[in-house]
């Protein structure tokens, strides 16, 4: 199986200023922020980082930690947009900015499948702020945006309305994304295309628990079951985990022998501004209809 990269490149709103050292500097619209990337094992392009906060990380493992800011940012967040989609960025307690800028080229790739289809029926699993629900719906998907944080998936109505487009048809679910799916399964469901996006760990509306490494294999077996030959993806990225890309990709493509089409793995990356070096995010495997 070949592996591929899916890099990021900067854009108006957001770009990874320069890297080094165990960190980042990035620009969110006119902030900037510095936050631990244990994969940039080299020398910044710069030792003088002008930023208005950093991410200090906690003891544990789970992302928690505080942000020390030296210039005044909104508590509250400030707008930023890819390309027809506004959302609200944000300083979050677990490092991130209320959505992940490295995804955007799985956006771009997703909606170059659904190209001239008539209202494919997409789905967002761990749809997190719904910046990615709202990319696909931009193009005419019908969505079903899946995630068990009442907060997120007010934030996701919240952009949607932000970016004009609380009219569109979003189904927004607070549901446990595994127990959602297996029901989909049950009520013979199927979709165009899927993305899935699972934390490390993570709890479910009624407290379920989710461990990676215990649900991801159950999952993708269901996932795998709203696709038929006429389907044209299913997206899955893992982070923050020790896992191969070569093992997921075997993983889906196991269970996508059924249909048509290939199955590719890799690393997602973006492009720093300073040298244009590619900084790893995360891993992927994919599979599309062709």
């Amino acid at each position: 199986m070949d592996l591929i990269t899916l890099t990021g490149e900067p854009w108006a709103d957001y770009g990874l200023v320069d890297s080094g050292h165990g960190r980042k500097l990035e620009r969110y619209g006119k902030y900037r922020f510095i936050r631990p990337e244990p994969q940039a094992m080299w020398a910044p392009a710069s030792e003088n980082w002008d930023a208005h906060g950093e991410f200090v990380p906690g003891a544990d493992e789970d992302g928690g930690g505080r942000w020390n800011f030296t210039k005044p940012v909104p508590s509250e967040g400030w707008p930023l947009r890819w390309e027809e989609v506004r959302f609200t960025a944000q300083n979050t307690p677990f490092r991130h900015l209320a959505f992940f800028p490295d995804m955007s080229p799985v956006w771009h790739w997703m909606r170059s499948q659904i190209d001239g289809m008539d209202a494919p029926e997409f789905m967002n699993l761990f749809g997190y702020t719904g910046v990615g629900s709202l990319a696909m719906a931009a193009k005419g998907a019908k969505v079903t945006h899946v995630d068990a944080s009442k907060k997120s998936v007010a934030e996701g109505k919240a952009n949607a309305a932000l970016s004009g487009m609380e009219d569109l048809p979003i189904r927004w679910m607070i549901d446990d994304a595994a127990k959602f799916t297996a029901r989909e399964v049950r009520r013979g469901r199927r979709y165009d295309g899927i993305i899935l996006d699972p934390p490390k760990w993570g709890r479910g509306p009624n407290g379920e628990v989710w461990k990676l490494e215990e649900g991801l294999p159950g999952l993708i077996a269901d996932t795998t079951r709203l696709l038929d030959a006429n389907s044209r993806f299913l997206f899955l990225t893992v982070y923050a985990v020790r896992m191969s890309a070569l093992a997921i990709g075997e993983l889906l493509r196991q269970h996508v022998s059924h249909l048509p089409g290939k199955v590719e793995c890799g690393e997602l990356a973006v492009r720093e501004e300073a040298r244009g070096l590619e900084l790893p995010t995360a891993i992927f495997a994919r599979w599309s209809r062709g």
